[in-house]
């Protein structure tokens, strides 16, 4: 069989053409249907040198390996580019929030349609690189060109329990000294002192919501939702949290004395490099367990006890009203009780009042752009007293599997839809940092999809 059409110009143009008309038709913008007078330059016309740095050999000369490598090197670097941004990219979990369910060390591939890719607001970036650049440490991005948000059409929306990435809603500021700690989370710990906290840890840089720090949680409540958490245990609508094979809770685990043998701890799926024991207690204060692994643990004969780690208000250690969300006293929420909280919905009108709006003030003036004050008792939004609010855009409650080492919406609140980054499809490796290679390879988890 004879497959000597594939290099005919026109199959070629027809194909790439037809690829690109459909990325337009996609992306909405009918601007870039002047591309197509490229493509059909560059396998039909050929007018224009496009590639040129290329230079044709002389007849019977050697052509130039170095400028193959650099056309090579041209072309990788724009599909990846291409890809990364509208299709699918590759992250690395760097905390344990979410484990079981995800490992420090996984290496995950995202979908990025699965939600609809978000259109670069700052299109002028550095390749491949999020937000700062690799050795300088400097911003990767510029800011000369801004485009509003809009995300192109997905598989689907976000859906409850969905695991989501999505840009830290919280880290529109950072500080250069802490680039990863809350700005908003040190600034209340500092009496609210924004100078002072500037002075000691800035400057700070401001981020657009493309160019915030990535995080990876378990969405538990959409828009329209209403959350609570009692006694560790997650409701929505009333309705029990489905027990999710990866979560976990920490428990008081009392012994007779004895440590629990490192081997045994391995053979659980713990970790014995971060599990504590304090001969006072005598047992573990802080063990980290999921369902599964706790059956094991109660079954062992050094273990006398065991008693969950239920924050009651008011909150323990090192939770408090300055760092739980909405950052006030009044509403007398802990870590394990949390809410009944209401969700944003786009179109949704909620009534304002000062007792509230600690819960709504963000999403009016910073993710929503509005002007915010409050004088003389009464709410003022764009400089008019108001009495409620219309939200403009979805809002998702986030929480990590490993729910007592996880910052996530109980500690930063809501998580607006353009902060929507993706869903992780597939991890395609992972590592154990206590372990050295090739024993630090988990080869269960390779290739594995989510």
């Amino acid at each position: 069989m004879s497959f000597g059409f594939l290099h005919n110009k026109w199959f070629k143009f027809s194909l790439w053409g037809g690829l690109y008309l459909l990325w337009v038709i996609w992306l909405g913008n009918y601007w870039w249907l002047l591309g197509l007078a490229v493509i059909f330059d560059l396998y039909i016309t050929k007018k224009v040198k496009w590639a040129f740095w290329r230079k044709r050999p002389e007849k019977g000369g050697k052509s130039n390996g170095w400028l193959e490598w650099l056309d090579a090197l041209i072309f990788a670097l724009v599909a990846a580019t291409f890809i990364r941004m509208f299709f699918i990219e590759a992250y690395t979990i760097p905390t344990g929030s979410m484990e079981k369910t995800l490992l420090v060390g996984d290496y995950l591939f995202v979908s990025k349609v699965a939600y609809g890719p978000r259109v670069p607001e700052t299109p002028i970036s550095f390749p491949l690189v999020h937000n700062v650049m690799p050795i300088t440490g400097g911003e990767s991005y510029s800011e000369i060109i801004k485009n509003d948000y809009r995300r192109l059409k997905g598989f689907s929306n976000v859906k409850r329990d969905d695991i989501v990435v999505f840009g830290f809603p919280h880290g529109d500021t950072v500080l250069k000294a802490l680039p990863q700690d809350d700005y908003y989370q040190l600034v209340r710990m500092n009496d609210n002192n924004r100078e002072y906290t500037q002075k000691m840890y800035g400057p700070v840089i401001v981020r657009p919501n493309d160019k915030k720090d990535n995080y990876v949680k378990r969405c538990v409540a959409v828009a329209g939702d209403t959350l609570s958490v009692v006694n560790g245990n997650v409701f929505v609508n009333g309705v029990p949290q489905p027990e999710f094979e990866g979560l976990q809770s920490t428990y008081t685990v009392y012994t007779n004395g004895s440590a629990i043998n490192p081997k045994i701890l391995k053979e659980i799926g713990l970790t014995p490099q971060e599990v504590y024991f304090d001969p006072s207690l005598p047992g573990y204060p802080d063990m980290t367990l999921t369902k599964s692994e706790l059956a094991k643990v109660k079954d062992l004969a050094v273990v006398a006890e065991i008693r969950e780690n239920i924050d009651v208000y008011p909150p323990d250690y090192p939770d408090s009203p300055i760092l739980l969300f909405p950052f006030t006293e009044n509403f007398e929420w802990t870590r394990d009780n949390y809410g009944p909280i209401w969700v944003p919905a786009k179109g949704a009108t909620v009534g304002l009042t000062l007792e509230n709006l600690p819960l709504y003030q963000r999403i009016i003036s910073a993710y929503e752009k509005n002007s915010l004050e409050v004088k003389d008792g009464e709410i003022y939004i764009n400089g008019e007293k108001s009495d409620s609010y219309t939200f403009k855009q979805d809002y998702y409650f986030m929480m990590g599997d490993n729910r007592h080492h996880s910052l996530d919406s109980r500690y930063w609140g809501f998580v607006p839809e353009d902060h929507i980054v993706g869903k992780p499809a597939m991890l395609w490796f992972s590592t154990d940092k206590y372990e050295s290679f090739p024993s630090n390879i988990r080869w269960n988890r390779l290739f594995k999809f989510l």
